[in-house]
Protein backbone atom coordinates (compact mmCIF):
# COMPACT_ATOMS: atom_id res chain seq x y z
CA UNK A 1 0.00 0.00 0.00
CA UNK A 2 1.43 3.12 -1.03
CA UNK A 3 1.67 6.10 1.69
CA UNK A 4 0.97 9.63 1.22
CA UNK A 5 2.57 12.82 2.47
CA UNK A 6 2.70 12.90 6.21
CA UNK A 7 -0.33 14.49 7.88
CA UNK A 8 -0.25 17.10 9.62
CA UNK A 9 -1.84 19.84 12.19
CA UNK A 10 -4.35 17.19 14.40
CA UNK A 11 -7.08 18.42 16.11
CA UNK A 12 -9.33 17.19 18.88
CA UNK A 13 -12.91 17.73 18.06
CA UNK A 14 -14.72 18.37 21.67
CA UNK A 15 -18.31 17.52 22.34
CA UNK A 16 -20.09 18.50 25.02
CA UNK A 17 -23.46 17.98 26.37
CA UNK A 18 -23.23 14.26 26.41
CA UNK A 19 -22.21 13.90 29.90
CA UNK A 20 -19.40 11.44 30.09
CA UNK A 21 -19.90 9.40 27.37
CA UNK A 22 -17.48 9.20 24.42
CA UNK A 23 -18.05 10.60 20.95
CA UNK A 24 -16.33 8.97 18.14
CA UNK A 25 -16.13 7.54 14.58
CA UNK A 26 -17.79 10.66 13.21
CA UNK A 27 -18.75 11.96 10.28
CA UNK A 28 -17.44 15.01 7.95
CA UNK A 29 -19.28 18.29 8.15
CA UNK A 30 -22.24 18.51 6.14
CA UNK A 31 -24.80 21.32 5.74
CA UNK A 32 -28.52 21.08 6.82
CA UNK A 33 -30.22 24.29 6.62
CA UNK A 34 -27.36 26.65 6.53
CA UNK A 35 -25.73 25.38 9.34
CA UNK A 36 -23.32 22.92 9.77
CA UNK A 37 -23.69 19.28 11.44
CA UNK A 38 -21.48 16.80 12.54
CA UNK A 39 -22.63 13.41 13.20
CA UNK A 40 -21.59 11.10 16.02
CA UNK A 41 -21.02 8.00 17.71
CA UNK A 42 -21.91 8.47 21.66
CA UNK A 43 -21.44 5.99 23.73
CA UNK A 44 -20.50 5.08 26.97
CA UNK A 45 -16.68 3.66 27.26
CA UNK A 46 -17.55 0.47 28.91
CA UNK A 47 -20.47 0.05 25.99
CA UNK A 48 -21.27 -0.97 22.72
CA UNK A 49 -24.80 0.49 22.92
CA UNK A 50 -24.83 3.31 20.94
CA UNK A 51 -26.72 6.75 19.91
CA UNK A 52 -25.66 8.23 16.72
CA UNK A 53 -26.34 12.70 17.55
CA UNK A 54 -25.95 15.37 15.25
CA UNK A 55 -23.82 18.34 16.66
CA UNK A 56 -23.79 22.17 15.84
CA UNK A 57 -20.50 23.75 16.98
CA UNK A 58 -20.92 27.01 19.30
CA UNK A 59 -17.75 28.90 20.93
CA UNK A 60 -15.63 26.01 19.76
CA UNK A 61 -17.66 22.99 20.96
CA UNK A 62 -19.81 20.60 19.75
CA UNK A 63 -23.19 20.63 20.89
CA UNK A 64 -26.43 18.51 20.46
CA UNK A 65 -28.59 19.95 17.87
CA UNK A 66 -31.77 21.20 19.31
CA UNK A 67 -34.70 19.38 17.88
CA UNK A 68 -32.52 17.04 15.32
CA UNK A 69 -33.54 13.25 15.57
CA UNK A 70 -31.34 10.90 17.50
CA UNK A 71 -30.97 7.29 16.17
CA UNK A 72 -29.87 4.03 18.14
CA UNK A 73 -27.20 3.64 15.61
CA UNK A 74 -22.91 3.05 15.68
CA UNK A 75 -20.84 4.65 12.67
CA UNK A 76 -23.15 7.59 10.78
CA UNK A 77 -22.25 8.50 7.72
CA UNK A 78 -24.06 10.84 4.68
CA UNK A 79 -24.17 11.82 1.42
CA UNK A 80 -26.03 13.45 -1.09
CA UNK A 81 -27.96 11.67 -4.00
CA UNK A 82 -30.43 13.55 -6.48
CA UNK A 83 -30.26 16.65 -4.17
CA UNK A 84 -31.68 14.50 -1.35
CA UNK A 85 -29.92 13.83 1.97
CA UNK A 86 -29.01 9.91 2.97
CA UNK A 87 -27.89 9.32 6.64
CA UNK A 88 -27.24 6.03 7.36
CA UNK A 89 -25.17 3.91 10.38
CA UNK A 90 -24.91 0.28 11.95
CA UNK A 91 -27.80 -1.13 13.85
CA UNK A 92 -27.09 -3.85 16.21
CA UNK A 93 -29.66 -6.49 17.57
CA UNK A 94 -29.41 -9.70 19.33
CA UNK A 95 -28.10 -12.70 17.17
CA UNK A 96 -30.67 -14.94 16.35
CA UNK A 97 -28.50 -18.14 16.99
CA UNK A 98 -25.31 -16.98 19.43
CA UNK A 99 -27.10 -16.33 23.34
CA UNK A 100 -25.94 -13.08 24.35
CA UNK A 101 -24.07 -12.19 20.99
CA UNK A 102 -24.63 -9.70 18.72
CA UNK A 103 -25.98 -9.30 14.78
CA UNK A 104 -25.83 -6.08 13.29
CA UNK A 105 -26.87 -4.70 9.17
CA UNK A 106 -26.31 -0.70 7.71
CA UNK A 107 -29.55 0.94 7.61
CA UNK A 108 -30.37 4.13 5.69
CA UNK A 109 -32.55 7.10 6.32
CA UNK A 110 -33.53 9.95 3.33
CA UNK A 111 -34.97 13.16 3.48
CA UNK A 112 -34.99 17.15 1.86
CA UNK A 113 -33.18 17.65 5.38
CA UNK A 114 -32.40 16.52 8.71
CA UNK A 115 -35.52 17.13 10.94
CA UNK A 116 -37.38 14.97 7.71
CA UNK A 117 -35.67 12.14 7.91
CA UNK A 118 -37.40 8.84 7.20
CA UNK A 119 -36.44 5.19 7.15
CA UNK A 120 -36.01 3.24 3.70
CA UNK A 121 -33.85 0.60 3.78
CA UNK A 122 -32.03 -1.68 5.67
CA UNK A 123 -28.75 -3.64 4.14
CA UNK A 124 -28.32 -7.69 4.89
CA UNK A 125 -27.60 -8.79 8.43
CA UNK A 126 -23.77 -9.11 9.07
CA UNK A 127 -22.84 -6.21 6.19
CA UNK A 128 -21.22 -3.33 7.55
CA UNK A 129 -19.83 -0.37 5.42
CA UNK A 130 -22.50 -0.10 3.05
CA UNK A 131 -22.05 3.27 1.20
CA UNK A 132 -23.62 5.20 -1.50
CA UNK A 133 -22.71 7.52 -3.92
CA UNK A 134 -24.73 9.39 -6.72
CA UNK A 135 -23.03 8.82 -10.27
CA UNK A 136 -22.86 10.81 -13.28
CA UNK A 137 -25.39 8.99 -15.52
CA UNK A 138 -28.35 9.95 -12.51
CA UNK A 139 -27.63 6.04 -11.29
CA UNK A 140 -26.62 5.11 -7.75
CA UNK A 141 -23.26 3.39 -6.62
CA UNK A 142 -22.94 0.76 -4.14
CA UNK A 143 -20.23 0.15 -1.77
CA UNK A 144 -20.47 -3.64 -0.18
CA UNK A 145 -18.35 -5.52 2.39
CA UNK A 146 -19.36 -8.66 2.83
CA UNK A 147 -18.38 -11.35 5.14
CA UNK A 148 -17.89 -14.84 5.59
CA UNK A 149 -17.89 -17.40 2.17
CA UNK A 150 -17.63 -14.40 -0.24
CA UNK A 151 -15.85 -11.98 1.76
CA UNK A 152 -13.36 -13.66 4.27
CA UNK A 153 -12.81 -11.31 7.20
CA UNK A 154 -14.55 -8.30 5.27
CA UNK A 155 -13.92 -7.41 1.19
CA UNK A 156 -15.33 -4.63 -0.90
CA UNK A 157 -17.60 -5.07 -3.68
CA UNK A 158 -19.38 -2.61 -6.02
CA UNK A 159 -22.78 -2.78 -7.98
CA UNK A 160 -25.02 0.03 -9.50
CA UNK A 161 -28.96 0.38 -9.24
CA UNK A 162 -30.88 2.70 -11.22
CA UNK A 163 -32.13 4.61 -8.20
CA UNK A 164 -32.34 4.76 -4.49
CA UNK A 165 -36.39 3.44 -4.23
CA UNK A 166 -34.16 0.29 -6.66
CA UNK A 167 -31.72 -0.41 -3.49
CA UNK A 168 -32.73 -4.31 -2.90
CA UNK A 169 -30.76 -7.03 -0.74
CA UNK A 170 -30.48 -8.83 -3.98
CA UNK A 171 -28.71 -6.20 -5.42
CA UNK A 172 -26.11 -5.97 -2.69
CA UNK A 173 -25.83 -10.12 -2.45
CA UNK A 174 -24.05 -10.11 -6.05
CA UNK A 175 -22.30 -7.30 -6.02
CA UNK A 176 -19.30 -8.26 -7.51
CA UNK A 177 -15.69 -7.78 -5.35
CA UNK A 178 -12.98 -5.63 -5.95
CA UNK A 179 -10.39 -8.66 -6.14
CA UNK A 180 -7.15 -8.25 -4.56
CA UNK A 181 -7.91 -5.16 -2.32
CA UNK A 182 -6.80 -7.01 0.70
CA UNK A 183 -5.17 -10.18 1.53
CA UNK A 184 -7.12 -12.95 3.18
CA UNK A 185 -5.42 -11.70 6.99
CA UNK A 186 -6.71 -8.38 6.39
CA UNK A 187 -10.71 -6.92 5.80
CA UNK A 188 -11.62 -3.26 4.86
CA UNK A 189 -14.43 -1.26 4.07
CA UNK A 190 -15.74 2.05 2.12
CA UNK A 191 -16.69 4.97 4.74
CA UNK A 192 -17.30 7.72 1.83
CA UNK A 193 -17.60 8.29 -1.82
CA UNK A 194 -16.57 11.37 -3.65
CA UNK A 195 -18.16 11.74 -7.17
CA UNK A 196 -15.13 12.84 -9.36
CA UNK A 197 -14.93 15.25 -12.49
CA UNK A 198 -14.59 12.43 -14.78
CA UNK A 199 -17.17 10.44 -13.32
CA UNK A 200 -14.81 8.53 -11.15
CA UNK A 201 -15.28 7.94 -7.58
CA UNK A 202 -12.69 8.70 -4.98
CA UNK A 203 -13.14 6.27 -2.40
CA UNK A 204 -12.06 6.94 1.41
CA UNK A 205 -12.36 4.12 3.31
CA UNK A 206 -9.77 1.98 6.31
CA UNK A 207 -7.69 -1.23 6.32
CA UNK A 208 -7.76 -3.27 9.05
CA UNK A 209 -5.69 -6.03 10.63
CA UNK A 210 -5.29 -8.09 14.15
CA UNK A 211 -1.69 -7.85 15.46
CA UNK A 212 0.27 -10.58 17.05
CA UNK A 213 -1.32 -10.50 20.50
CA UNK A 214 -4.67 -9.93 19.29
CA UNK A 215 -5.14 -6.45 18.96
CA UNK A 216 -6.68 -4.69 15.96
CA UNK A 217 -4.74 -2.00 13.80
CA UNK A 218 -7.07 0.31 11.48
CA UNK A 219 -5.88 2.55 8.82
CA UNK A 220 -7.32 5.18 6.72
CA UNK A 221 -6.84 4.99 3.01
CA UNK A 222 -8.04 6.03 -0.20
CA UNK A 223 -8.34 4.99 -3.84
CA UNK A 224 -10.16 5.60 -7.13
CA UNK A 225 -12.56 3.44 -8.98
CA UNK A 226 -14.12 3.32 -12.37
CA UNK A 227 -17.55 2.48 -12.38
CA UNK A 228 -17.28 1.87 -15.83
CA UNK A 229 -14.36 -0.62 -16.16
CA UNK A 230 -14.51 -1.86 -12.59
CA UNK A 231 -11.27 -1.10 -12.19
CA UNK A 232 -9.03 0.62 -9.25
CA UNK A 233 -6.28 2.30 -8.88
CA UNK A 234 -3.48 1.10 -5.46
CA UNK A 235 -4.86 2.25 -1.92
CA UNK A 236 -2.88 5.20 -0.31
CA UNK A 237 -2.33 4.73 3.29
CA UNK A 238 -3.31 8.54 4.40
CA UNK A 239 -2.42 8.49 7.96
CA UNK A 240 -1.32 6.40 10.89
CA UNK A 241 -2.63 6.74 14.94
CA UNK A 242 0.77 7.98 15.55
CA UNK A 243 -0.04 11.41 13.69
CA UNK A 244 -2.73 11.76 15.29
CA UNK A 245 -2.58 13.67 19.25
CA UNK A 246 -2.47 10.85 22.21
CA UNK A 247 -5.77 10.22 23.67
CA UNK A 248 -8.03 7.66 25.50
CA UNK A 249 -8.84 4.38 24.10
CA UNK A 250 -11.90 2.17 25.30
CA UNK A 251 -9.62 -0.86 25.17
CA UNK A 252 -5.55 -2.01 25.21
CA UNK A 253 -6.34 -3.27 22.19
CA UNK A 254 -8.29 -0.53 20.66
CA UNK A 255 -5.65 1.75 20.55
CA UNK A 256 -4.43 1.76 17.27
CA UNK A 257 -7.03 2.24 15.29
CA UNK A 258 -7.96 5.39 13.38
CA UNK A 259 -11.50 4.74 11.44
CA UNK A 260 -12.13 6.96 8.40
CA UNK A 261 -15.32 9.28 9.32
CA UNK A 262 -14.73 11.69 6.26
CA UNK A 263 -12.86 13.92 4.01
CA UNK A 264 -13.53 17.50 3.32
CA UNK A 265 -11.43 18.26 0.09
CA UNK A 266 -10.14 22.02 -0.44
CA UNK A 267 -9.47 22.16 -3.70
CA UNK A 268 -5.94 23.36 -3.37
CA UNK A 269 -4.48 19.88 -3.06
CA UNK A 270 -4.84 19.58 0.65
CA UNK A 271 -7.85 17.90 2.44
CA UNK A 272 -8.85 17.10 6.11
CA UNK A 273 -9.73 13.87 7.30
CA UNK A 274 -12.67 13.71 10.43
CA UNK A 275 -11.54 10.61 11.96
CA UNK A 276 -12.59 8.36 15.22
CA UNK A 277 -9.66 7.47 17.18
CA UNK A 278 -9.17 4.34 19.55
CA UNK A 279 -13.07 4.20 19.95
CA UNK A 280 -12.77 6.90 21.91
CA UNK A 281 -12.11 10.68 20.40
CA UNK A 282 -12.70 11.84 17.87
CA UNK A 283 -9.95 14.38 15.65
CA UNK A 284 -9.38 15.94 12.60
CA UNK A 285 -6.05 16.04 10.80
CA UNK A 286 -4.70 17.79 7.44
CA UNK A 287 -3.67 15.05 4.89
CA UNK A 288 -2.69 15.60 0.85
CA UNK A 289 -5.85 15.33 -1.37
CA UNK A 290 -5.74 11.48 -2.91
CA UNK A 291 -8.42 12.57 -5.11
CA UNK A 292 -6.20 15.96 -6.55
CA UNK A 293 -3.80 14.45 -9.18
CA UNK A 294 -6.55 12.61 -10.75
CA UNK A 295 -8.63 15.41 -11.19
CA UNK A 296 -6.75 17.38 -12.85
CA UNK A 297 -5.79 14.93 -15.15
CA UNK A 298 -2.05 14.18 -13.97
Amino acid sequence: MNRGERASHPQRIVFSGVGEKDVYNISAPFKDEGEWIIAGRVESRDSEHSDVIFFVERDGRWLPREGAPTFELQDPFHCMISGELVVGGVQIFPHPEKLGGLMWRTVFYRGARLSELRPFFSGPDGMKDLRLVGLADGSVGVFTRPQGEKGGRGKIGFTRVPSLDALTIEAIGDAPLLDGQFTDEEWGGANEAHLLRDGRIGVLGHIACFGSQGDRHYYPMAFIFDPETGSYSPAELLAVRDDFLPGPSKRPDLQDVVFSGGLVRGGDGLAVLFAGISDADAQRITVRDPFYDAERGS
